[in-house]
């Protein structure tokens, strides 16, 4: 199948650029471009895209701002922020708001396309940079001071399962190191999602490790 995506970014060099990567690929279809927030949600209503790049900043709206619209109107919308800057503030506002991503404007193209092809595919891992700076922002801020008690309802195996999705474990990993199969990894993290009342793996992540759920956040704690 065709993945529907909507470009939003203010500029056009940028556009353009992301637009060639894609068209590369099979099974993208770009069907919209916004210049800015209000743009990307009136492009949204009319074109339903399945994924959404954002550029996090751009006038009228910022896309930060057009993101937690955006996820209000149409919460099944994939949105993967795009930035110059791996700025953990920025980070935690697309988590918050319902991100489901977050890349690097400098990253390598080829990694560009793996994580968007593993995230349509309810697959993408968690990179360890980002994990890294999640675990920085949380450390220093007052929410780490919350009860790091185990989350009520979540079986040993869903807690096992977070902590390796928030290690930045993808869905086969987690299968051949547990020996389940990697729909058994799916059902689970559905579950946990929704239990949790949490949309994605990005917010797992934050959630793993603001509760110190993850091999991760232990490591650092002993530095």
């Amino acid at each position: 199948m065709n993945y529907r995506v909507m470009i939003a970014d203010d500029h056009p060099l940028a556009r353009k650029a992301i637009r060639l990567l894609l068209e590369q690929e099979a099974g993208f279809e770009i069907v919209a471009e916004a210049l800015d927030g209000e743009q990307a949600i009136e492009m949204c209503s009319k074109h339903q895209p399945d994924l959404v790049l954002m550029d996090i900043r751009m006038p009228v709206m910022s896309g930060l701002e057009a993101t937690r619209k955006i996820k209000q109107l149409y919460p099944h919308t994939r949105i993967v922020m795009l930035s110059v800057s791996d700025d953990v503030a920025d980070l935690f506002t697309a988590i918050q708001n319902g991100a489901q991503g977050y890349l690097l404007k400098n990253m390598d193209p080829d990694e560009w396309m793996v994580y968007l092809k593993g995230l349509l595919d309810d697959n993408s891992e968690i990179s360890r940079g980002m994990a890294d700076r999640l675990f920085q922002l949380f450390r220093s801020s007052s929410r780490q001071a919350e009860s790091l008690a185990k989350p009520s309802g979540l079986s040993p195996r869903e807690v096992e399962i977070l902590s390796c999705v928030s290690s930045g474990q993808s869905n086969k990993q987690i299968a051949e190191q547990l020996i389940i199969t990697e729909n058994t990894v799916k059902n689970h993290i559905k579950n946990i999602l929704a239990k949790l009342e949490l949309d994605n793996r990005v917010q797992l992540t934050a959630y793993a490790i603001r509760h110190g759920l993850t091999h991760f956040s232990q490591n650092n704690d002993n530095k």
